[in-house]
């Protein structure tokens, strides 16, 4: 049976299709002993899954075990689509749904030994979840899954999940990328063999959303869109590549179809992930208005969403950058907590980057008592979360209050002492990466440096330090226009003009009473002059 007829089966079956048009998720054959009846309602439930579209393939995966309640890798399934691997860890539900679709799957007996390895794998990862960190239960499931792969070397799926487990448990600090790496040269010889599998291209972009990476993956990029363009998330993770290289109009087109998409498939959480990746491309090409048009009108959060956390980041994150990249630092100091985002306390990591924009927003305003207060909850979250483990939050954290105290004795006059913290804030964040969730810190240390630079009358060290940070976030508005201002007024008009050209060139439809505009248009009049 052809792909796009099961497909046209499969939106059928499936309990939220409004048509019968077929859904383009892509090409997947996963074989299995289940019946020939399921085989393609199945595939596309892996389809479903290779694009975290965790809602959809756990009902998938439900209908094809009604169809087939012998068919075990269907349990499997289902407890794959409740371990969301690059995202938040499972919980609660997630976790007790998990294990015992995967106990479940062992006890119908699966018909073969490599099914009963896949089913092995996944219950490694549930089955010490009251007594186990999830870092060593990931580990766990990535070693079962390396070993799967090594006894099957023919089944591509497995090597494609267990690529997707090495990426998963890539430390954000490991510069060498070694399991990034390890992960591209199992999946780039699949993709060329299976040019539509969507699970390649995507996680192809997830190996390389790196600074030093994302160049190889751009091709990849623009391929996964076209292989399932009707998954919200295949629409927007192309933009993690076009923003890691600043294609910020590829950037804009990705994240507002992928928008559009989510809000049809009612996924507020995958929408607002989209919205949060669409603002700071439109804050980067100056489009300033369309931005704060998004701030004043974002999705509610539902309860249950599998994307729920990112959901719950982009709703703090969007207005939170909105302030901070426009430099309006009285706004991020009163920035208020929405309201019903977390459950139960869960997401709190996300809440750092609000106490950080108020914190920040009151030092730069020279508000010292003010910042030093807003500091306090930030202090608390960090002890809090390293007590429940999550290190990159910690490390994250750790980094915005080293920034907060480096404009701290900036305000107090105390510049040797400001600029000690900040550059040992810069070294923090050369150290590790934010994760995929945002893309990109709020207040990136290396453009602060920059900033500090700039105001200790610097330009020389500024201009070097801000043209560093284009290196790894290139074509950044606030670090182009940093970099030209600081050859500006260290008399390098050549090297003003480079930045400043590469200003207007990404701000050609900008807000025309965009400050960096009118600057950058001042410079060129006044050479005509």
């Amino acid at each position: 049976m052809s792909f796009v007829l099961f497909c046209i089966l499969g939106a059928a079956q499936h309990d939220h299709a409004s048509s019968s048009e077929p859904e383009r998720l892509g090409n997947v054959h996963f074989e299995t002993s289940c019946s020939p009846q399921v085989r393609d309602e199945f595939d596309l439930a892996v389809a479903t899954l290779h694009s975290f579209g965790y809602r959809d393939s756990a009902q998938r995966f439900q209908s094809v075990l009604r169809e087939d309640p012998t068919c075990s890798m269907a349990e499997w399934g289902i407890a794959m689509s409740h371990y969301h691997q690059l995202w938040d860890p499972p919980a609660g539900e997630d976790l007790r749904i998990g294990l015992e679709a995967a106990e479940h799957g062992l006890a119908l007996g699966p018909k073969t030994p490599r099914e009963r390895e896949y089913l092995g794998a996944i219950e490694t990862f549930y089955r010490n979840a009251g007594s186990e960190d999830h870092h060593v239960r990931a580990k766990q499931y990535e070693m079962a899954m390396g070993a799967l792969h090594n006894h099957y070397p023919r089944d591509n799926e497995a090597a494609i999940f267990y690529a997707l487990s090495l990426i998963a448990n890539a430390p954000l600090t490991d510069k060498n990328y070694a399991n990034q790496r390890t992960a591209t040269q199992i999946l780039e010889p699949l993709l060329l063999k299976q040019p539509e599998h969507p699970g390649l291209a995507h996680y192809v972009i997830h190996a390389d959303d790196h600074p030093p990476l994302a160049h190889l993956a751009l091709n990849a990029a623009r391929r996964y869109a076209q292989i399932a363009p009707d998954s919200p998330h295949a629409l927007h993770m192309p933009s993690h590549i076009f923003t890691r290289l600043g294609l910020w109009d590829e950037s804009i087109a990705a994240n507002l179809a992928s928008a559009a998409s989510a809000r049809q498939h009612k996924l507020p959480s995958d929408e607002l992930h989209a919205l949060d990746y669409l603002v700071y491309a439109y804050l980067q090409t100056g489009r300033v208005a369309e931005a704060g048009k998004i701030t004043e009108q974002l999705p509610i959060l539902e309860p249950g969403e599998a994307a729920r956390y990112a959901g719950a980041y982009a709703t703090l994150a969007i207005p939170v950058r909105y302030a901070i990249e426009r430099q309006q630092w009285e706004a991020a100091a009163n920035l208020p907590l929405p309201p019903q985002i977390f459950d139960n306390g869960a997401y709190r990591s996300a809440e750092s980057n609000l106490y950080f924009a108020r914190a920040l927003g009151s030092a730069r305003s020279g508000e010292v008592k003010a910042a030093r207060t807003a500091t306090e909850p930030m202090l608390a979250l960090r002890d809090a979360l390293a007590q429940s483990g999550d290190r990159d939050a910690v490390d994250q954290l750790n980094i915005e209050l080293k920034i907060v105290a480096a404009w701290i004795a900036w305000a107090e006059s105390d510049h040797v002492a400001a600029l000690r913290e900040m550059n040992e804030a810069v070294v923090m964040e050369d150290a590790t990466e934010i994760g995929p969730v945002s893309p990109g810190p709020i207040a990136p240390a290396r453009e602060m440096l920059g900033d500090m630079l700039l105001l200790a009358k610097q330009p020389h060290l500024a201009l070097k330090t801000y043209e560093a940070a284009l290196r790894g976030s290139p074509e950044r508005l606030r670090a182009e226009y940093g970099a030209a201002v600081s050859a500006e007024q260290a008399g390098l008009r050549s090297v003003a003009e480079l930045h400043y050209r590469k200003l207007l060139a990404n701000c050609s439809h900008a807000d025309s009473d965009l400050p960096e505009i009118v600057q950058a248009k001042r410079f060129f009049n006044k050479d005509q002059r």
